[in-house]
């Protein structure tokens, strides 16, 4: 079974960086779709960005300009580099995987996701 462990979660003030990074352990398929996601108690969860095996990326309009995607398949693994971080950005941070079976690109919708990392913790101060 394919394992995702997240980490990289931490208390920043307004403007500054954080990077998540995401490892997965297991089988990886070959056309694959990895996804961030965000939520925050007593809310939905919501969409930040995705990244599938070719590295095509999309963004949340909350986090373009701002947050970068980026792999490194050496390691299996997948990072969130976060710019310019807001209040607003506060969450638990949630990556998932999954199979990217009919190769096309990937979405920002969490039931499109089968594999998901437990959830990290990103704060922000003003």
């Amino acid at each position: 079974q394919l394992r995702l462990v997240a980490s990289g979660g931490g208390s920043v003030q307004s403007g500054g960086s954080l990077r998540l990074s995401c490892s997965a352990s297991g089988y990886i398929y070959n056309t694959y779709v990895v996804g961030w996601f965000r939520q925050v108690p007593g809310k939905e969860r919501e969409g930040v960005a995705c990244i599938d095996n070719g590295g095509s990326t999309k963004y949340a309009d909350s986090a373009k300009g701002r947050f970068t995607l980026s792999q490194d398949n050496a390691k299996n693994t997948l990072y969130l580099q976060m710019n310019n971080l807001k209040p607003e950005d506060a969450a638990i941070y949630y990556c998932a995987f999954d199979h990217n079976e009919d190769g096309t690109g990937c979405l920002i919708v969490d039931i499109a996701y089968n594999y998901w990392g437990q959830g990290i913790q990103v704060t922000v101060s003003s």
